[in-house]
């Protein structure tokens, strides 16, 4: 594990970033035609197909696959599929998201007994703050709430719950096997959420809906396709070799750049509008999230010195 990161690094980042941040865009495309449940069970298709006829099964307890696949499949994009429906933004979705820096640490304090860092406990406070202006662009008199509704606020959060909760799956899949591949992981994981998407469907989909898949338009298989092929393998896969190659204090940083794709490509293809105190949500968010990914090395660095 090196410190530098080289061409072949920043490359990889940014191309995560963009993969990430955009994704959001091909979900609000996936969704004028296709359900939910349909989506969900459409990206983890992509996913697993054709790879899971040439990717060997992960050679870890089937329990950390199940647990991965329900969490981060039907929970997580289950969550957000039905947020980004019910009322919410492509924009302030990827800002949302972020959130689950902060759910995966108290998963962390609370199941696997991880002591909470100043930086940490200071980023906590700002996510606090950033969520209750989020609120407050419900609950304030005469605030404008723009194209989200309050259902699809909480639907994001809890489907940032959930991905933490599969983070912390994944810790203890690291832990449970000394050579745990990521690739051979993510396929079969995919595996998991497909059943359980189309049975969704079609116990709560309109009958009128059931067959629209077949129908769809090429731009919806095209974002069936990135949000499979490319959202789920191929940027998981180069995050988790920088991980690898790298301490998490160089990599982590990169993520900050997520939710700035995210409104960027929000505002500018799908004409998102975010209100003043979405706005202040948006910033203590991130701000959240440099202080917990730069505040240890900046106290680091300040202890260092003479």
């Amino acid at each position: 594990m090196t410190a530098s990161l080289g061409r072949r690094d920043y490359l990889a980042a940014l191309v995560v970033v963009l993969i990430w941040g955009t994704n959001f865009i091909a979900m609000k495309f996936a969704l004028r035609e296709l359900t939910p449940f349909q989506l969900g069970a459409g990206r983890y298709l992509f996913a697993l197909l054709p790879l899971i006829l040439v990717v060997r099964p992960p050679q870890l307890p089937w329990r950390f696959v199940a647990a991965y696949g329900l969490l981060q499949g039907v929970g997580q994009f289950g969550l957000l599929f039905l947020g980004l429906q019910v009322g919410m933004s492509a924009a302030l979705a990827s800002v949302l998201l972020q959130t689950q820096v902060f759910f995966t640490a108290l998963f962390g304090f609370v199941l696997l007994s991880e002591r909470a860092s100043t930086a940490l406990l200071w980023g906590l406070a700002f996510a606090a703050l950033g969520i209750a202006c989020f609120s407050l662009n419900y609950l304030a008199p005469g605030a404008d709430a723009g194209a989200t509704t309050p259902l699809g606020f909480v639907l994001v959060l809890l489907s940032a719950a959930m991905w933490a909760g599969s983070n912390i799956v994944v810790r203890r899949a690291q832990q449970c096997s000394a050579d745990f591949q990521v690739v051979p992981f993510m396929v079969w994981s995919a595996l998991v959420p497909v059943l359980p998407f189309i049975l969704l469907s079609l116990a709560f989909d309109d009958a009128a809906t059931r067959w629209r898949p077949l129908a769809a338009s090429w731009s919806t298989w095209a974002s069936l396709a990135y949000l499979g092929w490319f959202a789920t393998i191929l940027a998981y896969a180069l995050w988790t070799g920088l991980l690898k190659r790298h301490p998490v204090n160089r990599v982590a940083p990169f993520s900050l750049a997520v939710p700035v794709v995210g409104i960027s490509s929000g505002m500018l293809v799908l004409g998102d509008k975010i209100t003043g105190w979405q706005w202040a949500g948006t910033a203590l968010v991130v701000a959240s999230l440099v202080v917990v990914m730069l505040g240890p090395r900046l106290l680091a660095r300040r202890s260092a010195a003479p």
